[in-house]
């Protein structure tokens, strides 16, 4: 199955939120369009490029979990060094992310640890030091004019965080299509003996996909802290779970070697859309993640092996009994 194939199920899925809320939200006469479409790439912003690092990960066949103190820890080192040059606090902190996910890939890699534990430990590790670089304090970044530029509409519904956001899915979206590294990394996600045996240098992908997870995370902790002009040692620490979400509702599969930057595109926007309509109709947060909780139990479903196979054997036989 080709890319595009994989990547209609998250677009449907995407269609299919975008008409229900649209149709609940004209018949309430709610709110402004650009308002909401603002308000849906805001928070696109802020989990898309933590989800596509994370993402990229799980189609490698790995997992890293510490995407919410990297993100934490970027913002705080962002904004600490930001202080005397906030271009200087940018690059602090996207090189601090882009570190954590080198030494976690060779620490995978290397010693042939399991992802899972290793990123768990970088969770537990990076939110102490966030805890330690602060003083356990908020820290306010003292440059009003970034904070403004960076916020400020663009387009109307766009800013210099969610252009960003869409660049990075953009950029990797070529990348994985176009090159050979979108053949390599589901390779190694899919077999990696079989992938070594064809050539591919599945270690290197491995640290490679660890550092853009570590840099992505970071780069949105970045944006986000000069956004809000603040930066906390625990306040950016719950992406994870949204992150996660938005990967899987994008088609990625946790087994590892099927998914797509399109994808986690589609389902971050997914969720934003499903955060974005549901706050603009007045549902409770408990009730948002219930409903959250069930779009992801039907996209379980949907994508189950043996649903697909009698799905298929179905379509072959056309749609007669099995």
């Amino acid at each position: 199955m080709n890319a595009f194939a994989d990547d209609r199920k998250p677009l449907v899925i995407l269609a299919a939120v975008v008409l229900v809320l649209a149709i609940a939200l004209f018949l309430r006469g709610i709110g402004s369009l650009d308002l909401i479409l603002f308000s849906i790439l805001q928070y696109f912003a802020t989990i898309g490029p933590v989800a596509l690092g994370l993402g990229l990960t799980m189609i490698a066949r790995e997992f890293d979990i510490s995407v919410g103190s990297t993100m934490s820890l970027a913002g705080c080192v962002a904004v600490i060094v930001g202080q005397r040059d906030p271009n200087l606090g940018a690059l602090a902190g996207i090189a601090t992310g882009v570190a954590v996910g080198f030494l976690q890939g060779v620490l995978v890699t290397g010693l042939g640890l399991s992802s899972i534990s290793v990123s768990l430990g970088a969770l537990i590790t990076l939110a102490g030091l966030s805890y330690v670089v602060t003083g356990n304090q908020t820290i306010s970044l003292n440059h009003a004019d970034i904070t403004q530029a960076i916020n400020a509409p663009i387009g109307s519904v766009f800013s210099v965080r969610s252009l960003f956001a869409i660049g990075c899915f953009a950029a990797a979206g070529v990348v994985v299509a176009l090159t050979r590294v979108g053949a390599e990394l589901t390779a190694t996600g899919s077999d990696r003996v079989a992938a070594a045996t064809a050539g591919v240098r599945v270690n290197r992908v491995v640290v490679v996909v660890f550092m853009l997870s570590g840099g992505l995370s970071a780069a949105s902790g970045v944006f986000l802290s000069y956004g809000l002009s603040v930066a906390s040692p625990s306040g950016l620490t719950d992406v994870l779970v949204p992150a996660i979400s938005a990967a899987i509702v994008g088609g990625v599969a946790l087994t590892g070697g099927r998914g797509s930057p399109v994808g986690i595109a589609c389902g971050a926007l997914t969720l934003c859309t499903l955060n974005a309509g549901l706050n603009a109709l007045g549902v409770s947060p408990t009730m948002q993640q219930i409903i959250l909780a069930g779009v992801l139990f039907t996209v379980a479903v949907v994508a189950a092996p043996r649903l697909n196979r009698i799905w298929m054997r179905r379509t072959q036989n056309g749609g007669g009994a099995l």
